[in-house]
């Protein structure tokens, strides 16, 4: 007898196994390029791959070449799309002549406003411009310079000619804009990414000198109006909610009715970034926004709705089935409250999974789960290509197969009710959130250098009490605006809970990252030991994790050092390490009153390299050196600090004390590493009968390896300090230099260049900056001199090692990206 053929639901499942393999694969393989080719390359993929696709057509007998054939057929359309769609993109970028001038648009404003310190910002569809201003940017409408506006105002700005700013209005500005620029570190968020991913091809404020005019209110963008309506409204309800709690502060009050504007609308700038902190570090982040199981609790309420409704007339049910209108009614009602919420990629992926899940039900196929995850990963991937680099994309899609793989009930996602005593469900639940927490531990490791270990509590309490009661409360207030109080009432004693988790001294695991290899094994580490196996090849499995927790740091040989600029922007922040100490010379600027280059950049970095300082060195007062200040010491409360006399005296830094004095003449040796402290002396010396600035004052620091090599880092000094450095001190050449001044005129003078004569020279500056750093006097004197000057906003995070001094390497190189606009890799 010959054996029996697959079913034909089987085979058609089979066949559809490939392609669904091959769209993943052909859009990891595009998006992973540093540079694009042609464009003329990927239409040859596009045809070539509808060729192959032609030619499995006759090979079905033969079922493994025909898969592979299908396969590759789709990774090249795919691939050639995404190709495709990168160089349409990119005709679009906005020239370097259109960069910092002003120009004057037209247009409308396409998204709901966003709410900062000292302005709003938006999208704004460009109807009428110069020639070469893309079609989508993202634009702000600051107020008076350093000035912060209170958050409790109403939303009509006298900065904005006494108009509410709304979507669908349409207006003439005028504007300067720039390409979207982002930091570049290590490990680190990649905001060119996230704009090129959302369409937005430049970025810019609104000129406050200028005179800008209302054109007309359109009709345009109701979807984004009614999610602005329903924002203000929710924010609206400060005054019931200080009445209702008059003992708790007021700021915790507004981060409450922020988190229920996060699960109405999507508004996640809603939420303080302290907050954000706190949900990361007991690992309910995912919650505080509209997430996978916001929707669908939303699909299961509105299909068992309207089944009911449908079932009351027999007439309707002849017509068409009441199960298959619920299941209709339960995607496009969740796929409305998806796009009401801002369309984010969780949204995404859970539309999809619904909508598979009732297709694949209407027309009785019943596929296995990872088929029907499958499918759903290769619909979001051909759809956005790029989110394969969103560390929220592989969360999301490994916690949806965790649940699809372990759940009876999600296994089948066919509808099968639920039955059983309350102590059955919590069990279940239980049970779902340690395997998700389980699969999901090395993940995290790899993406985000830590695990929460508390974070299985926080899930078990936060998901049924933000699913059930805060977000039905959040969305209820469109109809009883006072529902908007409750849910911030009801979020107060959960974010209280979550504070208290955060801050046990054993609420987040970090570990150094280790490399991919080591994080690919602790990956699978995680899912066989929560897969049926037999208990003794689960613990087997959990020997494959042992590279990744025992990864060591990074550490440079005795008697070497390395120094990392950090790429913060306009400020100065530089990481250096030794064979067992490591100092942070400055701290970053502030960039508003909610957000600093300590807590958005160096403390994650530190903390995803496995660092722990010993010393952080503050050069001088200024914002730019140590507004991240605090926001390190309070990440690592071990860290000593020095400084000069401007920030001992400087009581917004008061919660460092005590500040040890950087003087001319300190001296000490960390592991072979000699670091000599040249600048400030003693008294008023530097002054010279000057009025003191805390640029005078800088901390000056040399460090020399046992091999000879040097390097400077020089703060802010200027012309008169470099003047009495070069009299009073022996200034060798060096090989290293952070740039004085981050380039200005009043630094760098020509005895200084030729004194030092550098051979790296670090500029750390931000892009566009107003400052105009660097001066071109200045750079063109370093480079008359033979020196290698290097710009952080062209290099990113800069790494120099001591005993490699001819090699520099910059993150925007060694890990190069086509969507990069500024400076296209080499």
């Amino acid at each position: 007898m010959q054996p029996k053929s697959p079913p034909p639901i089987q085979r058609s499942r089979l066949s559809w196994l490939a392609p669904l393999w091959g769209c993943v694969l052909g859009a990891a393989w595009q998006v992973t390029q540093a540079q694009l080719w042609g464009l003329w390359v990927y239409q040859g993929l596009l045809v070539l791959g509808l060729l192959i696709l032609l030619m499995a057509k006759p090979l079905r007998r033969r079922p493994l070449l025909c898969w592979l054939l299908l396969m590759w057929a789709a990774a090249c359309c795919v691939a050639g799309v995404t190709g495709w769609r990168a160089h349409a993109y990119l005709a679009q970028t906005l020239p370097k002549p259109l960069e910092a001038v002003d120009l004057q648009v037209e247009g409308t404003i396409a998204s709901m406003l966003q709410t900062t310190s000292n302005g709003q910002r938006w999208r704004f569809a460009v109807d009428a411009a110069p020639p070469g201003v893309p079609p989508l940017i993202e634009l702000a409408w600051y107020g008076p310079y350093g000035k912060e506006l209170d958050s409790s105002q109403p939303l009509i700005p006298p900065w904005a000619q006494g108009v509410a700013l709304n979507p669908g209005q349409r207006w003439r500005l005028t504007v300067r804009i720039k390409r979207p620029h982002g930091a570049r570190n290590p490990h680190g968020f990649d905001y060119e990414l996230q704009a090129w991913e959302q369409g937005v091809q430049a970025t810019g404020y609104v000129r406050e000198q200028a005179q800008q005019q209302l054109l007309a209110v359109t009709g345009q963008y109701p979807l984004q109006r009614c999610r602005q309506w329903l924002r203000d409204r929710i924010q609206a309800q400060s005054p019931r909610l200080q009445t209702w709690l008059s003992g708790v502060a007021p700021e915790r009050q507004l981060a409450a009715l922020g988190v229920a504007a996060a699960l109405a609308v999507g508004d996640q700038q809603a939420i303080d970034r302290k907050d954000w902190a706190m949900f990361r570090q007991t690992g309910v982040s995912h919650l505080m926004s509209i997430s996978g199981l916001h929707i669908t609790m939303f699909a299961w309420l509105a299909a068992l709705v309207v089944g009911r409704l449908w079932r009351c007339s027999a007439w309707t049910c002849r017509i068409f089935p009441a199960p298959h209108v619920a299941l209709l009614a339960g995607v496009a009602l969740a796929t409305a409250y998806a796009l009401f919420s801002g369309w984010g990629l969780p949204a995404q992926r859970t539309v999809c999974m619904l909508a598979v899940v009732a297709l694949l039900q209407m027309l009785g196929a019943r596929w296995p789960w990872p088929c029907v995850w499958l499918l759903a990963l290769a619909v979001v991937v051909v759809l956005d290509p790029w989110a394969l680099w969103q560390a929220g994309f592989w969360l999301s899609f490994v916690a949806v197969g965790v649940l699809l793989a372990s759940n009876s009930i999600a296994a089948g996602a066919y509808g099968e009710s639920a039955t059983g005593r309350f102590l059955s469900k919590f069990y279940a639940l239980w049970r779902e959130q340690w395997l998700i927490s389980l699969a999901l531990a090395p993940l995290g490791l790899l993406l985000f250098g830590q695990v929460s270990i508390v974070g299985l509590l926080a899930n078990l309490i936060a998901i049924p009490w933000v699913t059930l009661v805060v977000t039905p409360l959040a969305l209820l207030a469109a109809l009883v605006p006072v529902a908007a109080a409750g849910a911030a009432l009801a979020m107060l004693p959960l974010m209280r809970l979550l504070q208290w988790l955060a801050e046990l001294p054993w609420a987040v695991w970090a570990l150094p990252q280790p490399a991919w290899w080591a994080s690919v094994l602790a990956i699978a580490a995680g899912l066989l030991l929560i897969a049926p196996l037999p208990a003794r090849l689960r613990l087997v499995a959990t020997l494959f994790a042992l590279p990744a927790l025992l990864w060591p740091q990074a550490w440079p040989n005795v008697g070497e050092f390395e120094l990392q600029a950090v790429d913060i922007g306009q400020g100065n922040a530089v990481i250096v390490s030794t064979a067992r100490h490591r100092l942070l010379y400055d701290a970053g600027p502030q960039y508003s009153r909610q957000s600093d280059a300590g807590e958005r950049v160096i403390a994650p970095l530190l903390a995803a390299q496995g660092m722990h300082l010993d010393v952080m060195m503050l050069s001088h007062r200024d914002s730019d050196h140590t507004g991240g200040a605090l926001a390190v010491k309070a990440a690592q409360p071990q860290v000593q600090i020095w400084g000069s006399d401007s920030v001992i005296n400087d009581p917004l830094l008061a919660a460092l004390a005590p500040v040890q004095r950087c003087t001319q003449g300190q001296h000490w040796q960390w592991d072979g590493v000699t670091f000599e402290v040249l600048h400030p002396p003693e008294g008023d010396a530097l002054l010279n009968g000057r009025k003191p600035q805390p640029n005078f004052g800088s901390c000056v620091l040399r460090i020399r390896s046992a091999s000879g090599r040097v390097a400077l880092l020089a703060g802010d000094i200027e012309a008169a300090q470099e003047q009495l450095l070069l009299q009073t001190r022996v200034m060798d050449p060096v090989d290293w230099l952070l740039v004085p001044h981050h380039g200005s005129k009043t630094s760098s003078t020509e005895a200084w260049v030729k004194a030092l004569h550098p051979h790296w020279g670090v500029v750390q500056a931000g892009y566009l900056n107003r400052f105009g750093h660097p001066v071109a006097a200045v750079v063109e004197r370093y480079e008359t001199a033979g020196s290698q000057l290097v710009l952080q906003d062209r290099c990113g995070a800069a790494l120099w090692q001591s005993d490699r001094p001819a090699d520099l390497q910059c993150e925007r190189q060694v890990r190069a990206h086509y969507w990069d606009v500024h400076y296209p890799p080499p």
